[in-house]
């Protein structure tokens, strides 16, 4: 259950599940059923339950959870925002079945309430909120209650994942089907709390029809074809990637990202030094080997060897003229490549230098690995109105516009295919915001790539690592601990060892 799914495409799910013959007030009735099993397994018989129910179908789902904690002993305070006769449809259905009472949605009526039901609007919200709904929404966060949102906090576009002027902080989030995408885009996934999907009776056989481009990343987007050792394989088999070292100030960058691609699996990684910063990479290196590559002529020497199968540039790299030659040398040869940091924004002044390039290398992997920074520089036109775009959004963009995979990083990161598919992370703890960690990503990138990993899946399976290589080494991490971190989480991920809690 990867599949995210945006609003236009949960809707049409529902019309096709109802076109099929499944009435859609079974579909309320099941989402309602859902939710109050949700209540049922944290809240004892006796609870006062406030269920706030909006205009549309969230708010009927609304009302048949009401129903049925009523029925299995609970107190239930409905409250309704907007005129009861205005209910349309399923949801008028739903309503009529509820045979309490029905009060006006109003802050002062919340008081008292062992846990809020948030069934205002759910995922279909088109518009910022405003006037009395808005005022109900700052008044369930105020409350002080665990609320539970039907489907997804009221206020959050389940598209984009943005904030419709406010939006419920919800303790738990029950949705339905499958989850949107605004569930894992931040703000967005703040809001949920944990998120459970519940099965209303849509088939996924719908899925072949909507073809959701979207997917969460997770091991079962890339795993079958994750390139697990071999008994019979060895290390010319695993491939040999290439890490371009910058000058001697800055040559830590470079170290990360090639212990990272070691890690990784590939079986050969070599440093690419210049003269100054030789001794320091031979001192501090011992399997990660060294080769003395001065300039861009060395470099092409070097790449001459078509063992040399994946090369990253621009962790330290130093951004300017002899970088983005030496990223041109790189690309133009039948190898991966993973270009970071200093490698993006030195095409900041003539992107499009850098995307003719890749599109002459006739689907040879390229991966390029942005924070929003490097992003907004090398993606002017993509950047501009991020307020109004979601990350998924621009990242896509900028695949189609590049020809490369993309993976626009942050605490949601992105990975965007320039055919329209694309991945959101979800797994990275708030400590791998530090100094390093991205260069340690673009290694992972790159020993994936080495090994013969198809990119798109490469890009997905390295961000998720790293996820969880943080999560594996806890607070306090810094750069260094993510490879080292690395070993357990690979036993996790092929079965060797009991997955963390």
């Amino acid at each position: 259950m990867i599949e995210l799914l945006t609003n236009a495409e949960m809707a049409q799910a529902d019309r096709l599940t109802i076109a099929a013959g499944v009435p859609g007030i079974d579909l309320m009735e099941n989402a309602g059923r859902a939710i109050a099993d949700a209540v049922m397994a944290r809240h004892p018989p006796g609870s006062l339950i406030c269920v706030v129910a909006g205009p549309g179908n969230n708010g009927g789902d609304g009302f048949v959870a009401a129903r049925l904690l009523a029925g299995r002993g609970h107190r239930v305070r409905l409250l309704l925002l907007g005129d009861p006769a205005r209910l349309a449809g399923d949801a008028a259905e739903a309503a009529k079945r509820w045979q309490g009472p029905v009060a006006a949605a109003t802050p002062q009526a919340l008081a008292g309430a062992a846990v809020m039901i948030d069934a205002l609007f759910g995922a279909g919200l088109d518009r910022p909120l405003a006037g009395p709904a808005r005022q109900m929404v700052e008044a369930i966060n105020a409350s002080g209650s665990p609320i539970l949102a039907v489907d997804l906090p009221s206020g959050i576009n389940g598209t984009t994942g943005a904030v419709m002027g406010a939006a419920v902080r919800a303790s738990r989030t029950v949705t339905f089907f499958r989850r949107k995408v605004g569930h894992l885009l931040l703000p967005g996934r703040i809001h949920c709390g944990p998120v459970q999907v519940a099965d209303i009776g849509i088939k996924p056989d719908v899925l072949a029809r909507i073809q959701p481009r979207a997917v969460a990343n997770e091991p079962a987007l890339w795993r079958s074809q994750f390139p697990f050792p071999r008994i019979d394989g060895h290390k010319y088999s695993r491939g040999h990637a290439v890490v371009v070292s910058g000058p001697l100030s800055t040559t830590g960058a470079a170290r990360l990202a090639a212990r990272a691609a070691l890690r990784a699996g590939a079986g050969l990684v070599t440093i690419a030094s210049p003269r100054d910063a030789l001794a320091v990479h031979a001192a501090a290196n011992t399997a990660v080997m060294v080769r003395r590559t001065d300039g861009t002529e060395g470099l092409r020497a070097l790449l001459a060897d078509r063992r040399l199968n994946a090369v990253v540039l621009g962790p330290g790299g130093g951004a300017g003229r002899e970088l983005r030659e030496e990223v041109l040398v790189a690309l133009a040869g039948a190898r991966a490549v993973v270009l970071d940091a200093d490698a993006l924004t030195s095409f900041a002044d003539d992107p499009q230098r850098l995307f003719a390039a890749i599109a002459a290398r006739a689907g040879q992997p390229t991966v390029l690995t942005p924070h929003d920074g490097e992003f907004a520089r090398l993606f002017g036109a993509q950047a501009e109105g991020a307020q109004i775009q979601s990350r998924l959004d621009r990242a896509s963009r900028a695949a189609r516009a590049s020809g490369a995979i993309v993976v626009l990083k942050g605490p949601d990161t992105v990975i965007a295919h320039p055919d329209g598919r694309a991945a959101i992370n979800q797994n990275a703890p708030p400590w791998l915001a530090t100094a390093g960690t991205g260069d340690v990503l673009a290694g992972l990138v790159a020993g994936l790539l080495a090994q013969g990993m198809p990119a798109f899946e490469a890009a997905g399976a390295a961000v998720w690592l790293h996820g969880e290589a943080a999560a594996e080494a806890g607070p306090g991490m810094i750069s260094e601990d993510l490879s080292e971190a690395l070993p357990m989480v690979y036993r996790r991920l092929s079965g060797d060892a009991p997955a963390s809690a």
